[in-house]
């Protein structure tokens, strides 16, 4: 099968969806891999290390006409509109919340098969999992800059000092996302709560940091008291397929500590956060009611060659198993794979994605 790698067009988006070295295990098996030029050159994979993995360099017109594209991001309204009925695309999608994507690709006819919906034999998403782990870990490396007086913070060092308190880090969702913020910001000596729904979660949580965190059940009363005593509130919440539920309302920032952050991992899916829009790493931050906001769409794109390879570690059998058997045999066999299908031949088929858009 001829594959297509498109260069990224969104906001300082720098990853690729093919490394070289996932092109070489295709081309070893017999496809043809077509990447647009320069595609990867940002993040140290140039054309010829494309070209010498076996690759054929072209423009964005040949990219986006092979029988299967490969991307990150969700297709532009430009880029839907090179797209056609017969082709496949693999790449992150997040329609939930992009209703014009949504409906040039039903438009296009095209089959449509999404990273974030794709599900493992025990219904976790081992394809949005890598990129919960950068985000994750990159929510607190943000949130520390934000809460600097400098982009408009409340002037707290995460770690404070000997003699001087640590600032207050809550995050909301104990998934993967949430997990790897609690890390960091453990790691950075901050005074940590995670608040998550699953009391078994909590439990585990516990366990896995021996006590350095504190961990809380969800309800409205908890998450309202903990988010005003706040310096950085992150939101790690996800609901597959779906838009986030809001879990912090408009109303609730004049409680908040002035100069606080929140770091919103969820904007994605439509944001924890009542007040979150979507942000750019041109423009990450904006303040309202006196509370600083990171809404970042594609926040693995500042370390774009980390999380290239992590997510090729990770989508690259499953790009064999498209090339190799095409999409309707593919999913088939894999009922987990099947979960990625979001659009194809004109309609939405993920049913909390067409609850959403509806």
């Amino acid at each position: 099968m001829r594959i297509g790698v498109p260069k990224e067009t969104k906001n300082h988006e720098y990853r690729v969806g093919l490394t070289p070295s996932s092109v070489r295990q295709l081309v070893q098996l017999g496809h043809e891999v077509w990447v647009e030029t320069e595609a990867g050159s940002a993040i140290g994979f140039s054309n010829e290390d494309f070209v010498h993995a076996g690759a054929k360099i072209v423009d964005t017109e040949q990219a986006f006409s092979a029988p299967l594209v490969i991307k990150v991001k969700e297709p532009q309204l430009d880029e839907c509109a090179r797209l056609s009925a017969d082709q496949i695309l693999f790449c992150y999608l997040h329609l939930a919340t992009a209703k014009p994507q949504a409906e040039a690709l039903i438009e296009r006819g095209i089959t449509a098969i999404a990273y974030e919906t794709v599900t493992d034999s025990t219904g976790r998403l081992p394809l949005l999992a890598p990129m919960s782990e950068v985000a994750g870990r990159l929510s607190v490396q943000a949130g520390a800059t934000a809460l600097q007086v400098t982009n408009g913070g409340r002037g707290t060092l995460l770690g404070g000092v000997p003699g001087v308190a640590p600032a207050k880090v809550t995050i909301l969702g104990g998934g993967i996302a949430g997990t790897n913020a609690a890390q960091m910001a453990i790691g950075l000596h901050a005074d940590v709560t995670v608040i998550d729904q699953s009391t078994e979660r909590l439990r585990t949580l516990a366990s896995e940091f021996s006590g350095r965190i504190k961990v809380l059940k969800a309800t409205p009363d908890t998450i309202a008291n903990t988010v005003c005593e706040s310096d950085l509130v992150i939101g790690a919440v996800l609901v597959p397929g779906a838009s986030t539920p809001k879990l912090v309302r408009r109303e609730q920032l004049k409680d908040m500590l002035p100069g606080a952050v929140l770091v919103d991992i969820a904007i994605d899916q439509g944001g924890a956060f009542e007040s979150s829009r979507p942000t750019c790493h041109d423009t990450p931050t904006f303040i309202e009611n006196g509370i600083v906001h990171y809404c970042v769409t594609n926040m693995p794109g500042a370390v774009a060659r980390t999380a290239t390879q992590a997510l090729n570690n990770v989508t690259l059998p499953y790009v064999l198993n498209l090339a190799e058997r095409g999409w309707r045999c593919a999913l088939a066999e894999d009922p987990g794979f099947a979960q990625g299908l979001n659009v194809s031949a004109g309609k939405i088929r993920h049913t909390a994605v067409a609850e959403a858009l509806a």
